[in-house]
């Protein structure tokens, strides 16, 4: 042991330059600090655990470690040879946390204020270059997400590492999702596909208030049913056996999953306990099912007024958590028992919608409630960026921190649209934001930042990357990079470039690229030197990604399927626009294809909420600018010049 000590002092020792690109993992690191030397893991890990450290977090360890070929070995002591793994809470006393101290590394990191999951994570070798890696967390969940970073680390090879320093926290302290668009709810796969991949990135919440699940919003006092169609199923319907599957995926990914209920009026209008008490007879069941986080959600049901009404709202948000603590929170109960604080978003979410003096007084009375339950806001507008004008605007009138319900990249007011490209490019094509938005380097006064995404779960996964990216480190938040990683850690190296090359051209706004290269084209031929080689070049490669991506159909990794699914429309009718075009140019002819109505094109989704859900089919409109127009244009041509 003095001997392992000894060389890992001497190690550290020979700390280089501060460096944010020594391992490439996402979200981006606050802090790298590189070693001189390098480090193999041996075939056997050794994992050292504290009692502090919870049964899914040492899971956990051991899947990144078998995940990359290492057989995993649980103990309590450090192994003299072989490489060692070691995770541990600061300020435990325990093993680790001693191991850290004799190491004399800084612990700072713990010491800043309003910073979230915070953790160490040392690579070093032993005297025979063994890798040694320590994470020391703040707490349990603290080195769950160390271990993301490792596990990114490990993706990028097993031998000769470079030791290394990371200082690692979240700017934000809740990151992910809510689930809280118009439209088809999310299959329960996609939901516990979503947890797999927050868990990898470092997201720890979301929250579930469907607009189109009826026992959300217009049953919300009845229990889920136990069967369902299988029409039902593929429109997002659940059952209590598929919500308790997610809960159990929640719970092993470290996810916060919130259950919103949303009793509409009745909450805001009952100043007794009735009501609350029917919400606690739903909570239970929910309870039952693995739910241990709870919402309460009186959005889209007219903003109060009146002050009164606005109070009642505020002590019945009150008294209701109470009655949550009274019933699973008492000081005997266990940590896996008990029920987080409340989530609330209220009527006046967006505060444009009122006056000055109504704002005040709705987050005044708002002020009164238990300071531990969750504010939500989308700020000035429905559809705003998070912004620090914003959240202080509220935190003036409600007196402590804000969340952030973001409608980022929710496609409900543009079904027909995918936006799946980088954050600042699908600002400027989604119709209800400011187009020219832009990120600040970093928020104050705000808890929490969940996206409330597309009806495309699987396809989420690309701006919900950028989201956790940003949320974890504001400031050295790089938006074309963000959007580049994710692509890979999305579909996978194998199918990155095809989707590179096919993404700008799934969304509706395809001008980027063939606009130009058409121009280009015409103007040729204007000159009298007709050349189309460039444009042809383009639509085949567009061809060849699509075909690439229709693979995905039929993959072993069930998240390339869901992916697949979700994007299937778009792809297959950008797939026959692009052939007709390139049979075109080719001189042949191509079949007729309907672009309207053809059920290859076509998806389903819900409208509304409550007593007014109606199903939709709708047409996908991927690049709907200057492919339509090019395919007109080449019919109208005798001869393609």
């Amino acid at each position: 042991m003095k001997r392992f000590l000894s060389l890992f002092v001497c190690s550290l020792a020979a700390l280089t330059a501060s460096s944010h690109n020594i391992y490439t993992i996402y979200p981006t690191p606050q802090n790298q600090y590189g070693f001189e030397r390098t480090a193999s893991f041996t075939p056997q890990v050794n994992i050292v655990v504290e009692s502090e450290i919870d049964q899914t977090t040492i899971d956990r360890a051991v899947q990144v470690l078998t995940d990359h070929g290492f057989k995993a070995n649980v103990s309590k002591t450090i192994a003299k040879s072989g490489s060692n793994l070691l995770l541990g809470v600061a300020g435990s006393k325990g093993t680790v946390d001693r191991h850290v101290t004799s190491l004399g590394l800084d612990r700072s990191v713990f010491a800043l204020d309003e910073k979230y999951d915070r953790h160490l994570l040392t690579l070093t070798g032993n005297g025979r270059g063994a890798a040694q890696v320590v994470i020391l967390g703040e707490h349990t969940d603290a080195v769950f997400y160390g271990l993301a970073s490792l596990e990114q680390m490990l993706d990028q090879g097993t031998t000769d590492m470079q030791c290394v320093l990371i200082e690692d926290y979240a700017d934000t302290r809740y990151r992910g999702v809510i689930e809280g668009y118009y439209g088809v709810p999310y299959t329960a796969e996609v939901t516990k596909d979503l947890f797999r991949f927050m868990a990898r990135f470092k997201m720890n919440t979301y929250m579930y208030g469907a607009k189109s699940d009826e026992y959300h919003s217009r049953y919300w006092s009845e229990p889920y049913p136990t069967e369902i169609t299988e029409h039902q199923k593929r429109i997002g319907f659940l059952t209590q056996d598929m919500m308790r599957e997610i809960t159990d995926v929640a719970h092993a990914t470290k996810v916060n999953f919130i259950w919103a209920i949303h009793p509409g009026r009745a909450f805001a209008k009952a100043d007794n306990e009735k009501v609350l008490n029917k919400i606690m007879d739903k909570f239970e069941s929910m309870y039952s099912l693995g739910v241990r986080q709870f919402g309460v959600f009186v959005d889209d049901v007219g903003v109060p007024t009146e002050v009164e009404e606005m109070e009642i709202c505020a002590r019945n948000l009150d008294q209701l958590q109470k009655m949550i603590d009274k019933r699973w929170n008492s000081t005997n109960a266990p940590a896996a028992d008990q029920v987080k604080p409340l989530h609330y978003v209220p009527q006046l979410y967006c505060y444009s919608w009122s006056t000055p003096e109504g704002t005040k007084n709705f987050f005044n009375s708002l002020s009164k409630t238990d300071p531990k339950i969750e504010i939500y806001i989308t700020g000035r507008n429905v559809w705003s960026v998070p912004s620090n004008e914003d959240i202080s605007h509220i935190t003036q009138y409600l007196g402590r921190n804000v969340s952030w319900w973001w409608n980022y990249a929710c496609n409900d007011a543009d079904f027909t649209k995918l936006f799946i490209m980088d954050m600042y490019t699908n600002f400027r094509d989604e119709s209800h934001i400011d187009n020219l938005a832009r990120l600040e380097s970093s928020l104050s006064g705000v808890n929490t930042i969940i996206i409330n995404p597309m009806q495309q779960g699987a396809a989420s996964k690309i701006p919900l990357f950028s989201v956790a990216d940003y949320t974890w480190n504001s400031d050295a938040f790089n938006n074309d990079k963000s959007w580049e990683a994710s692509l890979p850690a999305v579909v996978g190296k194998e199918h990155a470039v095809a989707l590179r090359k096919a993404a700008p051209y799934l969304r509706y706004f395809d001008s980027d690229g063939l606009t130009y290269l058409f121009e280009r084209y015409k103007l040729s031929i204007k000159r009298g030197k007709p050349d189309h080689q460039a444009l042809l070049k383009e639509l085949r490669e567009i061809h060849a990604a699509c075909v690439e991506l229709k693979k995905m159909k039929d993959s072993n990794d069930e998240s390339d399927r869901l992916f697949y699914g979700d994007i299937r429309p778009w792809l297959l009718k950008l797939e026959a626009m692009t052939s007709e075009a390139v049979a075109l140019f080719e001189g042949k002819t191509p079949p007729t294809v309907d672009y309207v109505n053809n059920p290859d094109f076509q998806f389903e989704t819900l409208n509304g909420m409550g007593e007014h859900i109606s199903l939709k089919v709708m047409t996908a409109e991927p690049s709907n600018e200057c492919l339509p127009e090019l395919l007109k244009w080449l019919h109208e041509q005798e001869v393609i010049p």
